[in-house]
């Protein structure tokens, strides 16, 4: 890892009949748009869906670093993050994330250390870190083999 502070640049521009168009240096380009939800087509990546995602992706990835810094041997993990948006004090922001984790591991696996990893990966998520909403993990460890 590069010493901190680490930056990160995001560019977003649209024009009046246009949706978003999200781009970062060296990335492809994302094109976005308000969610069905707020009266958009709902069929592009909007701001919420992307913060939601952005949950999901940082459990995954701060899993496998510690897993492989645990030495666990495992399978798959697929984690289903749901959102809560809600109005508090008269301001619209996210009041919860849910994040459901499955784990595969293989048969004779360490079931506590599988669920300590995944417990471990949720507190270091620099993005549920960085919201003000609590973020709740439900898991679950799947034998294979």
């Amino acid at each position: 890892m590069q010493n901190l502070p680490h930056h990160y640049a995001v560019a977003a521009a649209t024009r009046h009949d246009k949706d978003v168009e999200l781009s970062s240096d060296g990335l492809k380009t994302l094109t976005s748009a308000a969610p069905a939800e707020f009266g958009g087509p709902g069929n592009l990546w909007s701001p919420e869906t992307l913060l939601v995602a952005a949950v999901a992706d940082c459990f995954i990835l701060s899993f496998k670093a510690i897993a492989r810094g645990m030495k666990l041997d495992w399978v798959a993990l697929s984690c289903e993050v749901k959102g809560t948006l809600d109005r508090v004090d008269n301001t619209t922001l996210f009041t919860a994330f849910t994040v459901k984790a499955v784990l595969d591991v293989p048969a004779g696996t360490d079931e506590q250390k599988a669920e300590r990893i995944m417990q471990k990966a949720e507190h270091a998520c620099l993005i549920s870190n960085s919201l003000k909403a609590e973020t709740h993990l439900d898991t679950e460890v799947r034998f294979t083999g």
